[in-house]
């Protein structure tokens, strides 16, 4: 593999523009209905749970130098991690339709040219990124960055200079709103180690990164919460356009879907060549872009709360396990077919985190599985273990 060669202040940038988008700001409407403080509160312990998983899963592929998918092989083998691969690589094109949706929609409210008119601008755009690659990024990301920095800054002063007259209605549990904020982070997990495995620094360039997504992340949250709140629309486009914003507001739209869908599109090339060596993963990058742009086009997928939740059930579990193996038992399993007991584990954290779904917990589900999932992948070791021992000395 080729000598990581990304700084840790481009690894920052890469997750800012992660966290600015849309449908950060979108989901982050639907934790209102709590009222602000504890929302605010709901927001910043789900983030907080997210983004130390969100570390703990990019130090991996730091430390090793792998890909997310490749990280994969160390608890489920080379053929197990099939599984994840293609389940990671479904989920991005997912993501990067949604994500050009919602661009598209909100884009379309300020200069009305029709939603697949903007899916395809959006597409192509990010295709560009795709082209440009993630080592020659740094120039164009810092001007990118930089803009949509000045635009977010002015986005919350429009946002939350409106009075207060909200009533919260309980529509939502805290620990509701406490998974909705972890769960965007979460929907990362399976992709931040293809960015922190080229880091020079792997340690720091993952501390960034997760730091940045949590700062930057929370902000989205916020804006999107507090514009339910202060202004009682829910429609951040409306709230651009009707303050006047203009060109202002179709920038901060399409940039920030671009350089959050960029990471969805790029990841799953590099998770297919997981999947097949045969596979390039720019190629197959524009692909999975091409791909969403058209599931965009033709199937406009407009809630995505319920894809948040499944993404969840499906990797919180199979990172806690990654967790134990790597920081705690020091297990290696890529050189096996397939880790079958690691793979039995995962079934029972998935079903675990389903059935947590019907039960309101003060942080959610995600800390409660993964504490389940990775305590029964360290015990059933240890019991491995000790049966060998007692074997050898029988």
């Amino acid at each position: 593999m080729e000598k990581a060669k990304t700084s840790v202040f481009s690894n920052g940038l890469i997750w800012f523009g992660a966290a600015v988008s849309i449908a950060e700001i979108l989901t982050g409407t639907l934790i209102a209905p709590l009222g602000f403080t504890k929302g605010l509160m709901a927001i910043l312990l789900g983030h907080l749970i997210g983004c130390a998983l969100l570390y703990a899963a990019g130090l991996i592929g730091a430390k090793t130098e792998k890909s997310a998918m490749e990280t994969v092989k160390l608890s489920f083998g080379q053929k197990g991690s099939l599984l994840f691969s293609s389940l990671n690589v479904l989920q991005l094109v997912g993501w990067t339709a949604v994500m050009i949706v919602s661009g598209a929609a909100a884009a379309n409210a300020v200069v009305s040219l029709g939603g697949w008119v903007w899916s395809l601008i959006i597409g192509v755009l990010i295709a560009v990124w795709i082209a440009v690659g993630i080592k020659n990024l740094s120039r164009l990301n810092t001007v990118a960055m930089a803009a949509l920095f000045i635009l977010t800054v002015v986005l919350s002063s429009v946002v939350f200079k409106g009075g207060f007259d909200f009533t919260p209605d309980g529509s939502i549990s805290f620990g509701a709103a406490v998974e909705l904020s972890a769960a965007m982070p979460l929907s990362w997990l399976p992709l931040i180690s293809d960015y922190t495995r080229f880091a020079e620094k792997g340690k720091a360039a993952t501390a960034v990164s997760a730091g940045v997504y949590f700062v930057i992340s929370c902000w989205m949250y916020i804006i999107g919460m507090g514009a339910a709140i202060f202004t009682g629309e829910s429609d951040i486009a409306s709230i651009m356009t009707g303050a006047g914003l203009g060109i202002a507001a179709l920038l901060i739209i399409v940039f920030s879907t671009v350089t959050t869908t960029f990471l969805d599109a790029y990841s799953a090339g590099v998770s297919s060549v997981s999947i097949s060596t045969k596979l390039k993963e720019k190629p197959a990058a524009l692909v999975v872009c091409a791909v969403g742009t058209i599931l965009a086009v033709f199937t406009p997928i407009t809630q995505f709360e319920g894809f948040l939740y499944l993404i969840g059930s499906v990797f919180a579990p199979m990172i806690a396990i990654q967790i134990a193996d790597f920081f705690i038992l020091k297990k290696d399993s890529s050189n096996i077919n397939a880790c079958w007991t690691n793979l039995i584990i995962w079934a029972v954290g998935f079903a675990a985190y389903r059935l947590l779904m019907r039960i309101d917990t003060p942080v959610g589900n995600t800390l409660p599985v993964m504490l389940l999932t990775a305590a029964v992948c360290v015990v059933v070791e240890k019991l491995k273990g000790g049966k060998k021992n007692a074997e050898r000395n029988a």
